[in-house]
């Protein structure tokens, strides 16, 4: 197994549908383990995502301004670098266009002297975001990566194993900056989410339901695949630990857009109990979902399938959406557009006008400056 994964990743083959996440290449991690093969044969990789503080923190209710005073204080130590680079550059250039034929060489070409790399351009560096690469767990060295286990204390990473490159219809395999995003949102508003029932629709990996169940009483993370849903349960268990101090509760589940019910088969390992779905009725008030938003149809699917669920609520429920505008080029536009995020607003715009008398939505965009919680690339296409 490790001679195929090891070959694979030595020679990458990607196809036309290959679709990657870059989130894992700006994280914390120095490294990423490979851990095992997937039922499909896809590498399987366990990455560190760092938490600004930890759970410990949120329990304590250490207020934020604590951690982003620091982070603050960075930037500013950062600014002051350029700065200071900044200057050295322009006395250099002074004192280097007192005579410009000195830097030609015999040939009349310009010679460019570089200029020593200082301890403040080290330091620089280290601000800047660290590109990473994969490590394969070779056989008989299972402890490669104790170092960082060591490094990164119980309370203040989020464990996640995922995929770095997959088809599209394997996508929530890999993790995505919405998700991030969403987990963000739910740190700064924790009394919001305390003690509440939620669903998750299209959970992937699984990282904003774990941060919800730091929180929340019961966390339904749903998606379809088994392949997927175990992958899911499995980084439920990595951070067991993280919802043990609030007592929240994770149960990963079978839930399909394209199906009208929901999967009680009981030999199926991830379906539903008649009393689960009963307790999701009388007890679900919040819903979200992030970056499930890529597919024409899919979208629609969504779309159903939340008007199906809140339908059938016993109380009120608010929904949270996040999402990346994925901009590309198109041959039928000849221009730059985001056609999957037009049609997400589109069908946003009918379902908060429609008028069937059963149901009432508003749609409400929340501004996205409230404070980051986890480490991760916030670009402003979130």
């Amino acid at each position: 197994m490790v001679d195929l994964a090891e070959k694979e990743m030595d020679n990458p083959t990607f196809r036309s549908d290959t679709v990657l996440s870059d989130v894992h290449l700006h994280c914390p991690s120095k490294r990423h383990l490979m851990v095992r093969l997937n039922a499909v044969g896809q590498p399987v990789f366990l990455s560190y995502f760092k938490l600004l503080w930890s759970t410990e923190d949120l329990a304590s209710g250490k207020h934020v301004r604590e951690i982003t005073t620091g982070r603050e204080h960075q930037c500013r130590s950062g600014d002051e670098l350029c700065d200071k680079d900044r200057s050295n550059v322009k006395e250099e250039g002074e004192l280097n266009s007192e005579g410009v034929e000195a830097l030609l060489d015999d040939d009349g070409d310009l010679e460019v002297v570089r200029r020593p790399r200082s301890a403040s351009d080290l330091q620089a560096e280290d601000l800047l975001r660290d590109i990473v690469c994969p490590v394969i767990l070779m056989k008989g060295k299972e402890d490669a990566f104790e170092d960082e286990e060591q490094e990164c204390t119980c309370n203040d990473v989020v464990k996640i194993e995922h995929t770095m490159a997959t088809p599209l219809e394997d996508v929530g395999k890999q993790v995505w900056r919405a998700a991030f995003l969403l987990a963000d949102y739910i740190l700064f508003k924790r009394d919001t989410f305390r003690g509440c029932s939620v669903l998750e629709l299209g959970g992937g990996t699984g990282i904003a339901s774990i941060i919800m169940g730091t929180v929340a009483r019961r966390v339904y993370c749903t998606d379809v695949g088994e392949d997927l849903l175990a992958m899911c349960e499995q980084n439920v268990a990595l951070n067991k630990h993280l919802m043990e101090p609030g007592g929240g509760e994770i149960k990963v589940k079978e839930l399909d857009w394209l199906k009208d019910e929901f999967c009680t088969d009981p030999e199926a390992p991830y379906s539903w109990s008649e009393e689960e779905i009963a307790d999701l009725f009388d007890h679900c008030s919040v819903i979200m979902a992030a970056d499930v938003f890529y597919d024409d149809d899919l979208t629609d699917a969504l779309f159903r399938t939340l008007y199906r669920i809140t339908h059938n609520l016993r109380n009120s429920c608010t929904v949270y959406l996040a999402l990346e505008k994925r901009l590309n080029f198109t041959l039928r536009h000849m221009d730059i557009t985001c056609e999957a995020y037009s049609h997400f607003r589109n069908t946003l715009n009918d379902l908060e006008s429609l008028q069937d008398g059963k149901m009432k939505y508003t749609v409400e965009p929340i501004k996205l400056d409230f404070c980051q919680f986890l480490v991760y690339e916030r670009i402003e296409q979130l």
